[in-house]
């Protein structure tokens, strides 16, 4: 199994690299969501409106930026409480907006020797979070974006990251046996690919070349990234379709 906290394909992205991401993001998510209504479904969250996304990611950002700025070395559940609350309707996106730049401003003047609580492997504390909530930021752009229009794809590099984060960080965490399986995860724009292997204490993956599985997932690095994710995508499935549809039963926990 590749280490979660390993280099990767193309090696962690810089600090810098992860910010410029989330400032991006966070930007075109509200602009996303300023585009239609509140009210206005979520296609790749059928339970949420805009309103619930624009809430959820407003206090997720806030109860970030308040375990960095402050070094808290536990999660504080009172901190936590804070996501899926927001203001009312005529603040709302002014209010995502100021947590999303309160975020980039407390990773910004974090000291890089920084100790607070993560939930995941990570080589810093700091790289951790700012990886956390690049990805998290960005997942949810694509989640506005699919309520009011075309959804922009992500460069090579970002998911391949976020490809590795689900792989070595969510999907590897000990949960009960999953029936046995390979699948295979082939970017066409990568010189590489990952090896998923189902079964035992869970879910493991490898960076190899390539090769056979019993199913084979490829498209674009992004394609896969969004696939990872449960978010349309244009990756394209082969074999056998019960091992890809495992995937689905992988979580996203923050604890």
């Amino acid at each position: 199994m590749h280490p979660s906290g390993g280099a990767g394909i193309l090696g962690h992205m810089q600090l810098s690299g992860y910010l410029d991401q989330l400032s991006a993001d966070g930007t075109l998510l509200a602009a996303a969501a300023s585009d239609v209504s509140l009210d206005a479904p979520v296609p790749s969250c059928p339970d949420w409106t805009v309103r619930d996304l624009i809430t959820h990611i407003g206090g997720v950002h806030r109860w970030a930026a308040s375990i960095v700025r402050n070094a808290m070395t536990e999660n504080d559940d009172a901190t936590g409480d804070q996501v899926g609350t927001g203001p009312g309707d005529p603040q709302l996106l002014e209010w995502f907006r100021e947590g999303h730049q309160a975020l980039l401003a407390a990773l910004r003047a974090a000291s890089s020797d920084l100790k607070c609580f993560t939930f995941l492997p990570a080589p810093t504390p700091l790289l951790f979070w700012a990886r956390r909530q690049a990805h998290e930021t960005a997942i949810h752009r694509v989640d506005a974006q699919s309520a009011c229009g075309e959804v922009a794809p992500f460069g090579a590099e970002f998911a391949c990251d976020g490809i590795e984060e689900m792989l070595f960080g969510f999907a590897a965490r000990p949960r009960p046996a999953m029936s046995p399986g390979t699948m295979l995860l082939k970017p066409d724009d990568v010189g590489a690919a990952w090896l998923v292997t189902y079964g035992g204490e869970g879910v493991s993956g490898s960076v190899v070349d390539d090769g056979a599985a019993d199913a084979r997932v490829t498209g674009t690095a992004s394609d896969i990234y969004l696939w990872l994710w449960n978010r349309p995508s244009a990756a394209t499935v082969s074999g056998r379709a019960d091992v890809a549809e495992s995937w689905q039963q992988i979580r996203v926990r923050w604890s």
